[in-house]
């Protein structure tokens, strides 16, 4: 085998690069630690700006993310949607995905274009726990997104109670 670099048409490249984002969304840790390690760009995107980060993390693969971030992919690329792998994470109601996140790195806001923060996210969908420990991470329930709904609000709109239970219990 040469240590001449492999030669690639566009299209093979573009071909490779979707081969290696569906390893990161089927959570491929060792396949992913081995292509990291032999020069992959731990903060490769696709078409539509996910990481993948945001994909391992998205389709909850804890190891394909604990691998991720030891080659330092960063946990606040948002995709072209502005969305964050934390807010991903807490959509999804995956409480050790955000605490793998925030302690690899990621803001605890993990706010979007449009301002709507992990909070809400977690609020909006009823997650109780992951509520809990973003506040105990230091999130601001009093943050407002662009059309300046809180968490609480968000809640209370999706009727999420026991979320907003909690937040009225917090802002008094």
């Amino acid at each position: 085998m040469s240590d001449q670099p492999l030669q690639m048409t566009e299209e093979q490249a573009a071909e490779f690069a979707e081969q290696v984002f569906d390893v990161a969304r089927k959570g491929d840790a060792a396949l992913l630690a081995a292509l990291l390690s032999k020069g992959l760009p731990a903060n490769l995107r696709n078409h539509k700006g996910d990481t993948l980060l945001m994909l391992a993390s998205y389709h909850g693969h804890a190891d394909a993310v604990r691998v991720l971030l030891e080659y330092q992919a960063d946990p606040q690329i948002r995709n072209d949607n502005g969305q964050s792998p934390v807010a991903g994470a807490a959509f999804k109601g995956d409480l050790e995905m955000v605490r793998l996140l925030i302690e690899g790195g990621a803001e605890v806001e993990g706010a979007s274009k449009d301002g709507r923060t992990a909070l809400m996210m977690a609020a909006m969908f009823n997650r109780t726990a992951i509520v809990d420990y973003l506040l105990g991470q230091g999130a601001d329930p009093r943050a407002q997104d662009a059309n300046g709904v809180t968490a609480l609000a968000a809640a209370q709109t999706m009727g999420a109670q026991d979320t907003a239970a909690q937040l009225q219990k917090i802002l008094g």
